[in-house]
């Protein structure tokens, strides 16, 4: 996806079962290029150097492609969204209510999830896909909650996209009726580009960042259905105007979701965690609805 957002061609993307161990690489990506007459050439990548080319060579292509740069980040998000919808259809055919979990580096979101995961375990089934560029530390912390994980690892990529978030849940098989929560890179600014046919963005954002992240990354929170601001009992001790940075979002996103919490003390929690479970319910309830009409 080097064109669209600057991650490297060579990634090596490696997915990982965190029960078992084995890391298996997710090998192939296509890749389009546009030429000036309009003619889509596609190849593929293996990560071992080998290049297969459905009309001409690398070197060809890439010397036709002068002015062509639109056309192709059009074409790679075009089928990364032909991808997010099977994801997305995959998901409503069972149930489950997926969340892309969105922030910047440090924000507390592996910490949020495990209290999520930890406080909700004996009411609803959570299962996650754990996004990182390297290491499985994140996914070894989710594991310790008793949850299924699966850790897909970037290497120089700094986001998830559809075809990863597939072959994690592939693997993963999450139950029907649950929540899976797709833990994205630490990035606010190319996950914002790639849906991963999630049912929501859930944009975290803590207070040791600054209120003034939903305008510097107003992207990010006008796709984002939920904001969480975290970290909160650290407010004493840190400048941020909190009616400052919901005044922000909200410029931003009229109708942005906010929760403000503390992992540490538990302060909000419950509104976050009543959401999540009146989203489940809602979600079950509309796909039994749609059913119900098919049937008749």
């Amino acid at each position: 996806m080097c064109v669209t957002c600057g991650c490297s061609d060579d990634s090596q993307v490696t997915l990982t079962n965190v029960e078992t161990g084995v890391k298996t690489a997710v090998n192939e990506h296509h890749h389009f290029h546009t030429l000036p007459d309009g003619t889509v050439i596609t190849h593929s990548h293996d990560h071992h150097d080998h290049h297969s080319h459905s009309t001409t060579n690398s070197s060809q292509v890439h010397a036709q492609m002068h002015g062509t740069t639109i056309s192709l980040e059009e074409n790679i998000l075009r089928k990364n969204d032909l991808i997010a919808a099977q994801n997305r259809g995959w998901f409503k055919g069972r149930n489950i209510l997926a969340l892309n979990l969105v922030s910047s580096p440090g924000s507390g979101k592996t910490t949020l999830l495990t209290k999520t995961i930890k406080d909700l375990k004996d009411q609803i089934t959570i299962s996650v896909i754990e996004g990182d560029q390297e290491t499985a530390n994140d996914a070894q912390k989710i594991k310790e909650t008793g949850c299924e994980v699966i850790q897909i690892n970037t290497g120089t990529g700094c986001h998830l996209e559809a075809a990863m978030v597939e072959k994690g849940y592939t693997q993963l098989n999450p139950p029907a009726n649950s929540i899976l929560m797709i833990e994205n890179v630490g990035n606010l600014v190319c996950p914002a580009l790639f849906d991963l046919g999630e049912y929501a963005k859930v944009a975290i954002l803590s207070v040791t960042e600054g209120e003034d992240k939903p305008i510097k990354y107003p992207h990010m929170f006008r796709e984002s259905d939920v904001m969480i601001l975290t970290k909160i009992d650290l407010l004493p001790y840190v400048p941020f105007d909190v009616d400052r940075c919901l005044d922000y979002a909200k410029q931003v996103n009229p109708n942005i979701k906010i929760f403000q919490v503390s992992s540490i003390t538990g302060e909000g929690l419950s509104s976050w965690y009543d959401w999540l479970g009146d989203q489940l319910k809602s979600h079950n309830s509309t796909q039994g609805n749609e059913r119900l009409v098919k049937l008749g």
